[in-house]
């Protein structure tokens, strides 16, 4: 219903009015008095980098962050992720992901970064928390937080939106009368927009996901021969049909295609009696959920961000500077 009001052409949404008047006072107060320094924002010793969005929903942060993370990765930096954590409880905040963290105390994306990427990866509800031990372990020298564009307690240094390049911002309103977190007005102050999918607008990196071959979920082995060309699919992300698409741009059939709401908690029996005997596909973040209990037919696709040249190159410039700037305020403060 919410999709329909949102991006569709309902009348019903001006009854929500009201309400997004009052968030848009509320949030904007907040906004302005974080802005202002009368509400103190935690300032880490080294960059931080933010990945977010204006809108609910997915719109491919992950992705960025993993592509941000490997980058740095290449050119000598040492990037610790955190995240909220979003559909986990830890045993205790801030929680640092091992080797056996499940999505259960960690949340689907902050396990999914930490095996694509092998760097720490930290979650916390306050996202200073998880800053200060990832500062504390000495271990990292950057650090890029998954979604928190909003998150105005922790200062940045630089912020990056993703924008999902087919809804885009839908009929432009803000909770709960449109999708938005913020005004349109904020992309003005952040570093670089990333338009993921769809025709980038005037100022936007364009961003396409690309896909590598199946790998089973049960073990990640890559396929030994083709999956059959008609198949059943799932998605528990923001936005399912932009998964289904990808699947059949590559060519299969699918019988079911079933989209699940956001970070959806799956369950065994339900989708052991709901996929049968076909080969079921399902996205990487779906996967580190459905990994315990998997079958040996299912089998899920990674994507990884594909981003112009250009945008790493002002990132590199904007992170040079924030070093310096780190390094300035640290010797004033000696």
């Amino acid at each position: 219903m919410m999709e329909q009001l949102w991006y569709g052409k309902s009348g019903w949404r001006w009854w929500l009015a009201p309400f997004a008047l009052l968030f848009a006072i509320i949030s904007g107060a907040r906004r302005y008095a974080y802005r202002r320094g009368w509400c103190k924002a935690y300032r880490a010793g080294i960059p931080v980098i933010v990945v977010g969005n204006i809108s609910v929903g997915g719109n491919g942060k992950t992705p960025v962050v993993i592509w941000l993370v490997e980058q740095l990765q290449a050119r000598g930096y040492k990037p610790g992720v955190v995240s909220r954590g979003y559909g986990g409880k830890a045993p205790h905040y801030p929680y640092r992901l091992d080797a056996a963290s499940t999505t259960a105390q960690a949340g689907d994306e902050p396990v999914l970064i930490a095996r694509r990427c092998g760097c720490p990866v930290v979650v916390a509800p306050k996202r200073a928390d998880a800053v200060r031990l990832l500062e504390q372990s000495g271990e990292v020298d950057i650090i890029i937080t998954d979604d928190g564009l909003q998150h105005y307690a922790l200062a940045r240094d630089i912020e990056l939106v993703v924008v999902d390049g087919a809804r885009r911002f839908g009929n432009r309103c803000l909770l709960p009368m449109g999708p938005l977190r913020e005004p349109v007005t904020r992309l003005k102050r952040v570093d670089a927009i990333i338009c993921n999918g769809g025709e980038p607008a005037k100022g936007e990196y364009p961003m396409s996901l690309i896909a590598d071959g199946p790998r089973r979920v049960r073990d990640d082995a890559p396929l030994a021969e083709p999956l059959p060309r008609t198949v059943d699919a799932l998605a528990g992300i923001g936005h399912p049909p932009r998964f289904f698409a990808t699947l059949t741009g590559l060519g299969y059939e699918l019988q079911q295609s079933v989209g699940y709401a956001d970070h959806h908690p799956f369950d065994r029996d339900e989708l052991v009696a709901r996929f049968g005997q076909r080969p079921l596909l399902m996205t990487e973040k779906d996967a580190v959920k459905c990994r315990p209990f998997a079958r040996d037919n299912w089998w899920y696709l990674p994507v990884s961000a594909q981003l112009p040249a250009s945008l790493l190159d002002t990132l590199l410039q904007k992170l040079a500077q924030a070093k310096s700037a780190t390094v300035a305020a640290a010797g004033a403060r000696e």
